[in-house]
This record gives C-alpha cells, structure tokens and sequence, in this order.
C-alpha cells in the first residue's frame, strides 16, 4: 500500500529525516514510535507531501508519488489527522465534517459518510451546529478523525491522536481507530502512548534522531532491552 525508501527530508540547511525506510501493507495498522524531537511529525508530514522530499522515493499503491503535490495524494486516497487536529474553530462540527468531503469520489457518499461519521460518535450529532472551537479536547479529536473518515481514504495517517487527553477519552480514541481499522482501512499511527500504540499495531517503527533504530511486531520490539529501555520507557506489553 505505502512503501518509504531511503527518505531524506530537512527544514533549510538542517536534516530532519536520514535514510528512512518503512511499509505499510494493504489492512494493516503500523505505528512509528520514538521521543520528541524524532522526527515523526516530519516524516508523516513528508508522506502526506506538505514537505519537500530531499532524496528518496515515495510510493503508493504501486505508484510513484515522490514528486506528487499534496492535493493529489488527498486525490489518491491518503488522509492525514495532524498532530494538534487543526479544527476550522469557527466553523460549525457538521461545516468541518463536510470540508472532509471535497474530493470528487467522497462528494457523492457525502450524506452517507456523514451518517457514518455520526454513527462512530453520537456527541458529534447533538453538537453538529456548535462551533468546532467550543468543544472539549476529547470531542475535537473526534471531530478531526471523523472529517478525515469524510474523505473516503485508503490510507490514514494519524499523528498523535492521544496527545493531552483524559485516559478515558483515549480509549475511546483508541476504539475508534479499531473499528475504522476492521473497516479494512490502512493506518500509520504516529504516537508516543507505547502500550496503546502496541495494541493495536501490527508492526511498529522506533525512529530517534531522524533514524530508524528498530523495527518488527511489538513483541519482538518488547524483547530487545535496548530498545525498550531506550526508545518505550521500559514499558511492558
């Protein structure tokens, strides 16, 4: 579905990306873990083609996408759910639900994807007139997952969809994924919740410093000492 190879990417005259190869397959959910300051932004912004690609190569669904803008990665089937969710504020919920909808091929399952989104979080039903802004943390995260859903993807890129809720509100989060996932959705989540993140990934990329450092399912990350004491806070799967 999505291949990365050899990726290169910086920010002026300084490197942020090294050398980065990773896949994820048809169905399946791949997480790329690693502390702040890694490079995991980075690198799914680069996938999603909002930055420049230095060296490397992109493909996607057997296509080379390397020197694709990013509306025509949106055009292929790849949505993104940015780190911070990046809501229209003053926009109603169901107006922000439906700017997920502008590729050509999700404009004509609009009312039915709508009534999907709605389905998956009901809170967003009764706030659908309510401005994006007012609501809490936990529901803009909804939101933001659910006007990606709107854009009928193949692939979903998720960049740290727990960062600053309440526990309760990520396992709701976390279910969500699950059940878009079962859907037969591809997903790469980006996430630093380690024993959320190992969950429900198939397989798990750790990136520091711009690198790939380890890769494999997360048990067989979860094995290696250096690697769990280093990179996953010696957590305990």
């Amino acid at each position: 579905m999505l291949e990365v190879e050899s990726l290169h990417v910086g920010y002026g005259d300084a490197p942020a990306l090294w050398d980065v190869t990773l896949e994820v397959r048809k169905g399946e959910i791949v997480s790329v873990l690693g502390p702040n300051g890694a490079g995991k932004t980075t690198l799914v912004n680069a996938i999603a083609r909002l930055l420049p690609i230095r060296r490397g190569a992109l493909r996607f669904a057997g296509e080379d996408v390397t020197a694709l803008a990013a509306q025509d990665m949106c055009n292929r089937g790849v949505a993104l759910i940015p780190e911070g969710r990046r809501l229209f504020v003053k926009l109603s919920v169901e107006e922000n639900l439906e700017l997920g909808s502008f590729r050509r091929a999700a404009r004509a399952k609009r009312a039915e994807a709508l009534e999907r989104v709605y389905a998956m979080f009901p809170i967003l039903r009764e706030r659908r007139r309510q401005f994006a802004g007012t609501l809490s943390g936990g529901q803009q995260q909804m939101l933001a997952i659910g006007r990606a859903v709107m854009a009928q993807p193949r692939l979903l890129l998720i960049d740290e969809p727990s960062l600053g809720l309440a526990p309760l509100v990520v396992e709701q989060v976390f279910e969500t994924i699950r059940k878009i996932h079962a859907e037969g959705l591809s997903i790469l989540l980006i996430e630093q919740n380690v024993t959320k993140a190992f969950e429900i990934a198939e397989r798990a990329y750790v990136l520091d410093g711009g690198r790939i450092v380890g890769h494999g399912k997360p048990a067989e990350l979860e094995a290696q000492p250096h690697i769990r004491e280093a990179y996953l806070g010696g957590a305990q799967v």
